[in-house]
């Protein structure tokens, strides 16, 4: 008790973050589980008496069900693809709108970053007019060129690449805000050191810059791969996982069980492993950090 009063004064402050992390965070994740180990659907909600407890039936069934496996595969290339390119754009971008500080750079900050302040259904809109076959601008752009017409959300893999065009496009100008305060936060005397031993412009990029970024590398690919692993609203807004399932992806998968189909239990049970998926690839980011940082 005399250590509580001691630090009082820090958990008045912390108290509320607590709180509602507990409400809306560790709750929400501990009722899932439960849910989980259920059959719970529209009717039991209605009357909990007529919920049963099943054990790890609904697991048992997602490792069978070969919807799930395809929204698997389809979620793991989304990440493997959508990541480093949201990555290395966002980062090619920040350091270009780096080397100027005009009114025309600040403008063109402003432009990039309004992609990702931009509802998702305004997006989908637009990109769904650049991306018809028969009178989508892209494909007109391709017709000139004599290049036949791309089926870019009717073929699966196709469609695939274009959601995490679309991605891409929405996601790196938030990126590239954090790489632009990271790249403003080195201090200009290595460059002037680099200047005076006669250092290329090459060198000083992955010597002094890309090494110096680390940090924010770091947290840009931690946050970038937990929002890629739970990939929801473009396949949901512009191809609702088709062609043939094609786009479809774990996040998806689980809010057409819950909400569509309201088995809520099977739909809790896919919701639990995509946490664990997103807890042990982020483990094991942070395994891999610690790893560099010791050596």
């Amino acid at each position: 008790m005399r250590k509580l009063s001691r630090h009082r004064g820090a958990l008045i402050f912390v108290g509320p973050s607590v709180l509602l992390l507990l409400v809306f965070m560790v709750v929400p994740i501990l009722v899932a589980a439960g849910a989980s180990l259920t059959d719970l659907d529209l009717r039991g909600l209605a009357d909990p008496s007529s919920v049963e407890f099943i054990g790890l039936e609904n697991y048992r069934r997602l490792l069978s069900d070969e919807l799930f496996g395809k929204a698997a595969v389809n979620t793991l290339l989304y990440v493997v693809i959508g990541v480093p390119l949201i990555v290395v754009c966002s980062l090619a971008v920040a350091l270009l709108l780096n080397m100027g500080s005009s009114r025309l750079f600040r403008g063109l900050r402003a432009f990039y970053f309004l992609p990702a302040i931009t509802n998702i259904v305004a997006v989908a809109v637009i990109w769904g007019y650049l991306y018809n076959t028969d009178s989508g601008l892209l494909n007109y752009l391709l017709s000139l060129g004599g290049v036949e017409p791309v089926p870019w959300l009717d073929q699966p893999f196709v469609a695939k690449l274009s959601l995490i065009l679309v991605g891409v496009w929405k996601g790196a100008g938030f990126n590239m805000i954090i790489f632009l305060a990271a790249l403003q936060g080195i201090p200009r005397e290595y460059y002037e050191a680099a200047a005076i031993d006669g250092v290329t412009p090459w060198q000083r990029l992955t010597r002094i810059t890309i090494p110096l970024l680390r940090y924010a590398t770091f947290f840009v690919t931690v946050t970038t791969t937990i929002a890629w692993i739970q990939f929801f609203e473009e396949p949901f807004v512009m191809t609702d996982g088709g062609p043939l399932d094609g786009t479809m992806s774990v996040a998806l998968f689980i809010y057409q069980n819950g909400f569509n189909l309201s088995d809520f239990g099977y739909a809790s049970a896919a919701s639990v492993l995509l946490f664990l998926a997103i807890m042990i690839v982020t483990a094991v980011q942070f395994r891999l950090r610690r790893s560099d940082v010791e050596y």
